[in-house]
């Protein structure tokens, strides 16, 4: 199950982020975290404390990614054909979650409980000549190619605020969580959220963070409503962690909300036939916007007719 956590810079979506993916690790189920954010600081939210350890960024490897994942496809020529929403078909490879396959093998590393994938800073020299989200095509192609099941957790700090619908990315979570503060821009980017989710049917849920009291809770309700799924308050044990102290155990109340989530989660039934729907609707439009003259190519031949990913195109 994918998993999406947006919101305002600083309402604590990183490290609700490691504070969830944690808590799956050591719950036992098979977990990776991939910090999808422009500032990369998932690594030490997941290890607080420790020498900080880098993930091999996926979009530093991109055309080796795109090789890997286009296969034997007769309807993608070569690895430059191949844009960030290309979809899969027959022939192309799909991955299993923390497989041995040479994209784990070279992306992942084990940060404290959490195996972390990473797409990669945004360095001085993409400075105007790119854009974050093309570095944010990696994690779409790979999670284009992902089969993952039930039991199985993908976790991916996103960018702050609405960025993440400057691409079809947003598509590709089973739910996505905005973690909100109880203030008037904590919940800002809450609007524009539920309006784009609504137009694509997609799973949103808020988390309150930083609550303090009755107050903050009832603000957040009332701004909200209903897509309140829980809250969090504020917590000793990450401020202490936060600085280099020792974490100590998480305060109860908030263990119970990291369980609420993961609940939720697992009532998400996965459909297959929408996840894909969307992906090659996004492709098309990609396509249409300036890749078709970006490549000189038809891209719209990608999509393959009546293929759809998911555990039956694994044999």
């Amino acid at each position: 199950m994918r998993v999406a956590f947006v919101g305002k810079g600083g309402s604590g979506k990183t490290t609700l982020s490691a504070l969830f993916a944690r808590h799956l690790a050591r719950s036992g189920a098979p977990v990776l975290a991939i910090d999808g954010d422009i500032n990369q600081h998932l690594a030490e939210a997941l290890a607080p404390g420790t020498e900080p350890v880098a993930a091999p960024p996926l979009a530093e490897r991109l055309t080796e990614l795109k090789d890997f994942l286009r296969g034997t496809n007769p309807r993608i020529a070569s690895p430059e054909a191949m844009i960030k929403t290309t979809p899969p078909g027959r022939g192309s490879r799909l991955l299993r979650l923390l497989s041995d396959d040479e994209v784990h093998a070279r992306h992942v590393v084990r940060v404290g409980d959490v195996p972390l994938m990473a797409t990669g800073e945004f360095a001085e020299s993409d400075l105007g000549v790119a854009c974050y989200h093309s570095k944010l095509g990696a994690v779409e192609l790979y999670l284009n190619h992902l089969v993952d099941t039930a039991g199985e957790y993908v976790v991916v700090d996103m960018t702050a605020g609405a960025d993440a619908f400057a691409s079809g990315l947003f598509t590709r979570f089973d739910l996505t969580f905005l973690v909100a503060e109880p203030t008037r821009k904590g919940v800002s980017v809450y609007r524009q959220y539920r309006d784009h989710a609504r137009e694509f049917g997609i799973r949103l849920a808020v988390i309150g963070n930083k609550v303090t009291g009755e107050d903050d809770l009832l603000f957040l309700k009332q701004k909200v409503g209903d897509d309140l799924l829980t809250h969090l308050v504020h917590s000793s044990a990450v401020r202490a962690a936060e600085q280099g102290r020792s974490e100590g155990e998480l305060e109860p109340h908030n263990v119970h909300a990291l369980r609420m989530l993961r609940e939720a989660v697992d009532s998400c039934p996965r459909d297959w036939p929408t996840l894909h729907r969307h992906a090659v609707e996004f492709h098309l439009r990609n396509a249409r916007a300036w890749a078709d003259h970006a490549t000189g190519l038809d891209l719209a031949a990608q999509v393959d007719p009546g293929y759809v990913p998911g555990p039956p195109a694994l044999t």
